[in-house]
Parts: structure tokens; sequence; C-alpha cells
């Protein structure tokens, strides 16, 4: 017999898991600190932000915590449930970006959640969902094959398939179909998720959310003291621009926050201080610039490229 959904140890091991990312990145920046920020939904539930803000390695950063909860299932988690329309439903989740000042340091944004709804006389429903995924400016393949390993060790003990599949489902879900590239090097990818062991599922979500500072913070550790020009930097700010349309036009945490009544700052905390859009923009041919789409924002396998070396 399966265990029964346990939303309480869901909500414990968020929690903690908020503290320890925000203590580790706050420790990483050296000088700034999370400004706490609890709030109250009108319509059932809240949520604590954890704010930094130019720090002396991370312009902005957030991670946030939310248990939000409701009557009726908003447009965007019942689109392939029809079935949970007007079903009461909890959502709770863990979800963070950050931005650095160094544009060498790349963008990393994480999230792992967890939904469950309670039809009229059925049993719960419950699904994980989740992943990280990388967004460089200027790449170095270490970083990236550092990334990629941490993100397949997660994996490895919930079976061989897991990784290839939510790397793909990544590199799928992490693109600017209206610009033809990815938004980053990708990572994990996964939704939906619910095998009907719910202790398995949970000890999955759990893998992924734990390695996500473990695939980050050495990148930050390696790449936050590098020089830059001013031309890097101006282009860092082109490229975050990618960041910000991906967030408003694609991401799904951003519509059902919105379609949900959630609060509009703390779901728009993942859009970067400054940001530009030049018309018709391009780079220089054989560019470190260039480089960026034309060998990293590509559908590589990081792990091959290892092997390799």
């Amino acid at each position: 017999m399966s265990q029964q959904p346990d939303s309480n140890a869901v909500k414990h091991y968020l929690l903690t898991l908020q503290e320890t990312i925000a203590q580790r990145l706050g420790a990483v920046d050296g000088e700034a600190t999370f400004i706490t920020d609890a709030w109250d939904r009108p319509e059932g539930g809240g949520g604590i932000s954890r704010v930094l803000t130019d720090g002396a390695v991370f312009e902005k950063g957030g991670v946030n915590f939310s248990h939000v909860m409701g009557d009726t299932m908003p447009p965007s988690a019942t689109a392939h449930r029809p079935h949970l329309a007007g079903a009461p439903w909890q959502a709770m989740g863990v979800s963070l970006v950050i931005h650095p000042h160094n544009p060498m340091v790349p963008t990393s944004h994480a999230n792992v959640r967890f939904f469950i709804a309670t039809p009229k006389d059925a049993e719960p429903v419950y699904w994980f969902g989740g992943g990280y995924d990388l967004t460089p400016y200027y790449g170095f393949d270490e970083d990236c094959v550092h990334w990629h390993q941490t993100a397949r060790n997660a994996c490895q003990p919930f079976g061989d398939e897991v990784y290839p599949r939510f790397k793909h489902w990544c590199d799928e879900y992490f693109y600017l179909k209206h610009r033809n590239e990815p938004r980053g090097i990708g990572g994990l990818f996964f939704d939906d998720h619910n095998t009907g062991d719910f202790g398995r599922d949970f000890g999955l979500m759990q893998a992924v959310g734990s390695s996500y500072i473990e695939a980050y913070e050495p990148i930050v550790q390696r790449r936050k003291h590098l020089p830059y020009t001013d031309q890097q930097r101006d282009f860092q700010l082109y490229r975050r621009g990618r960041y910000v349309e991906f967030n408003l036009v694609y991401d799904r945490g951003t519509l059902f926050g919105l379609q949900s009544g959630g609060r509009t700052e703390s779901i728009l905390m993942s859009l970067p201080p400054l940001v530009r859009w030049d018309y018709n923009r391009s780079a220089a041919p054989g560019s470190e610039e260039s480089r960026l789409t034309e060998y990293f924002l590509t559908d590589r396998d990081w792990l091959e490229l290892n092997h390799e070396q």
C-alpha cells in the first residue's frame, strides 16, 4: 500500500530548503543579507520572500517560499486535467532566481513545487514538479559539465532514464520559440510527476531541490572575481532581455501565480533589476558574444564532453 500524501512533510522540507539556500548564497556574496518578507494571501495561504539586492556578488537574488490554496483550480493547472476544475487545492513550493553582477557568473533558476487537489468524493490527486537551469553570458565548459554532472548525480538513484528525460524536458521547456534559441544550457525540468508512490516521488523532488546549491555555488566561487569590461557588462544586460521575455511569455509558474491571484511582487521577483533591448543587435563573427549562441546555447550533451576531456 502506497504512502498517503503528506503535505506537512513537504512544507517542512521546503521551508528548510529555502533557509539553507539563502544562507549559502549569503555566505558566497559576503556582504549583503537576505531581507525576509512574510506575506498573506487574502484568498488563502501566504509565503515568505527572501530577497537580496546590491550585494558584492549578486545584483539581485530572491528565494521564495509560498503555500497558497483555494476552492477552484486556476486554468493553468487544469488545462490537462479538466476533471479537477472546481476542486479545492493547495500549492506550495520554493522558487528562486539569482542575477549576478559579474557577467562571467551565470544567472541561475531553480524551482521545486507540490500540488494537491481534493475532488469531491474522490482520493486526493497530487503531483510534484521542478528543476533548475543555468543561463551563462560568457560560458565555460568546466561549469557546464559540473552543472549537468550534479544534476545527473541527483537523479541517478531514481533510475538511469531520469536524468536524460528531465534534461531533454528542460531543453524543450526553456526555449524561446519566437527567438528560436534556448534560454541557457539547460539542466533539469519535470512536471506532473506522480508514480503513485508518494514517498519515492517526494524523494525525487528533494534530491533535485537539495542538489541545486551544490551545482551553482562552485561555479559562482570560480567566476565571481574574474575581471570584466563595460562591453561585457553591456552584453549581459542585453542578454537578460531574453530571460525577461521567457518569464513573461512562457513560464508556467509566472502564469499560475498571476492567474491564481498570487502576490505580484513575489511572482515578478525573478526579473533582473537592469536590462536592455537593442534593435536588431547581432554579435561580431568569431567573438565571445557570438560563441554564446553558436556553441553554448545548443542542444549539447555536456556529460559526453566530460568523457572526451
